[in-house]
């Protein structure tokens, strides 16, 4: 603190000060440990509220962190503390108030704690606040190297609330994790051209087709077929799973739960209680429901997103999803709105719908937070339909880029989006799932018996639960086949963000791992 004032490393101290005594120690005094000295008199001789030593305390510790940020830019291999952390025991409530120069009531009100001040390693700003006991024990475990199975039993907590814990520490910036191990590594997909962003995943998503109960009978469904469904118990021994899977990968998870319409399952709430309760984030692709059930499942976690389907206008829409389901969205989708739900709409792109995507997208325009499409996979009842041309298809892909110009609810889905932006030269995007086809890399598809496959738009079986375990299946041979995706497109420039669509390939009764996407245009 050599080269700092009093008054720039003290100044909610010095604030403090002048409500008791007149002289200007940001003036006189230019070398804050000398400052320090002072206010340890002061206190003594009772000229000054002991709370002002606790002030002084974490100003020389903010100080201290600012000079200390370039120590958390090394090399992370395991959790650690993140190095700039100071935990200090303090005696007084309202201090954070106090260092933001806020008026506190009188007297100060006495209470053992501990404060935490560090820099972020994010953004490089230095934070402070109490620690709460959730910090505390996060610290603890990775002092102490402790498993977070060990310390839930040893304190009787569910393990999700140690995940949670070690989570939110991590989200704070006081424990400092190693990079997700969810990484692009073969060679085909590391491109001078390519952000670092489209290679690593900080979340892996489940998902969970949990039951195939469903009310409608669409024409396009990929699979009617009867499974059994996961008791409440065998679906918590998975979750638990997904826990042990994104803390070994040091990703967070998300769990989107579909079907069938997953609400028709018959422990929703249970389960739906069971997922928040090991933090994770909620994601529903479903049916309409009712508002007192929107209402049930945010009293437990909002859904980070509820996704509907709409298959083109309300005459073409019913007659694909049944008479009547076309108002039945829009309904819902007022519900999902009022309730501060974000929405997104999805349509299964058709030859017989293509031109009413546009103008779905207009009137939709307002009544959700997000529109996209997903080409036709031709499997199941979805071989009655027929796929759109390739002719017609690039040119619709134009067609929808020039609207999405003034239409902010349009979203980009599909990969092959990624060679319009290539060709003109623009910014890639992440395409289908933020990393190009993400199939057996940021998610898995679990079905309702136990089945995991790449992708549910076709079949691409690598396991079952519970006969192997959820991290036995991702990091196997037969998943990183998938996660390679087709050898067509290893010298493609835009490989990272793209790879086509396997499921429309399959469909095409190509081979996904060796063929190139039938409408690639490249």
């Amino acid at each position: 603190m050599a080269n700092a004032t009093s008054k720039e490393v003290f100044p909610a101290s010095i604030a403090y000060l002048k409500k008791y005594i007149s002289r200007k120690y940001d003036e006189e005094v230019t070398d804050p440990d000398s400052f320090i000295q002072i206010i340890e008199e002061l206190i003594n001789r009772q000229k000054v509220h002991p709370i002002v030593f606790d002030l002084v305390k974490i100003e020389s510790a903010i100080q201290k962190c600012s000079q200390q940020a370039g120590q958390i830019n090394k090399i992370i291999t395991q959790p650690l503390v993140n190095p700039t952390l100071e935990v200090l025991s303090v005696n007084w409530q309202g201090l954070s108030k106090l260092l933001k120069q806020l008026t506190l009531p009188e007297p100060p009100i006495k209470e053992e704690a501990y404060y935490l001040v560090w820099v972020e390693q994010k953004t490089g700003k230095t934070r402070h606040e109490y620690a709460s006991k959730q910090d505390l024990l996060a610290l603890k475990i990775i002092v102490e190297k402790s498993h977070p199975n060990c310390v839930a039993k040893d304190n009787n907590v569910p393990v999700s609330w140690i995940d949670a814990a070690l989570s939110n520490a991590q989200k704070k910036g006081i424990i400092l994790s190693p990079p997700s191990k969810i990484r692009r590594k073969t060679q085909i997909f590391l491109r001078d051209n390519i952000s670092e962003k489209f290679l690593s995943a900080q979340v892996f998503t489940l998902q969970w087709h949990i039951t195939q109960k469903c009310e409608l009978k669409c024409k396009h469904c990929y699979d009617r077929s009867n499974r059994a469904e996961f008791n409440i118990n065998q679906a918590i021994e998975v979750l638990d799973q997904l826990s042990q899977f994104c803390r070994d990968k040091f990703v967070g998870g998300n769990v989107t739960l579909t079907g069938g319409n997953p609400l028709l399952y018959r422990d929703i709430i249970s389960l739906y209680q069971a997922i928040s309760d090991r933090y994770f984030s909620i994601s529903i692709l479903g049916n309409p429901t009712t508002e007192k059930k929107i209402h049930q499942l945010i009293s437990i976690q909002k859904p980070s997103s509820y996704q509907v389907s709409l298959e083109g206008l309300e005459i073409h829409n019913d007659q694909i999803r049944g008479k009547g389901h076309f108002n039945s969205i829009l309904d819902f989708l007022e519900i999902l709105k009022k309730n501060n739900i974000y929405s997104q709409v999805m349509l299964t792109l058709t030859k017989n719908n293509m031109d009413q995507v546009i103008p779905l997208a207009n009137l939709l325009t307002g009544k959700t937070d997000r529109f996209t499409f997903n080409r036709l996979s031709a499997f199941g009842e979805g071989t009655k339909l027929e796929s759109v041309e390739k002719k017609s298809f690039v040119k619709f892909l134009y067609d929808y880029k020039e609207a999405a110009k003034t239409n902010p609810i349009m979203g980009f889905k599909d990969n092959l989006f990624n060679i319009l932006y290539y060709q003109n030269d623009e910014d890639l995007f992440g395409g289908c799932t933020g990393f190009g086809c993400g199939a057996a890399f940021n998610f898995l598809t679990l079905l309702a018996d136990g089945e995991v496959h790449a992708c549910r738009k076709y079949p691409s079986l690598i396991g079952t639960l519970p006969e192997n375990s959820l991290a036995e299946i991702y990091d196997s041979a037969l998943a990183n086949r998938y996660r390679h995706g087709s050898s067509a497109c290893n010298h493609c420039q835009i490989r990272t963000v793209c790879g086509g669509c396997p499921a429309v390939t399959a469909s095409s009764g190509l081979s996904a791992t060796k063929d190139k996407d039938p409408y690639c245009f490249i």
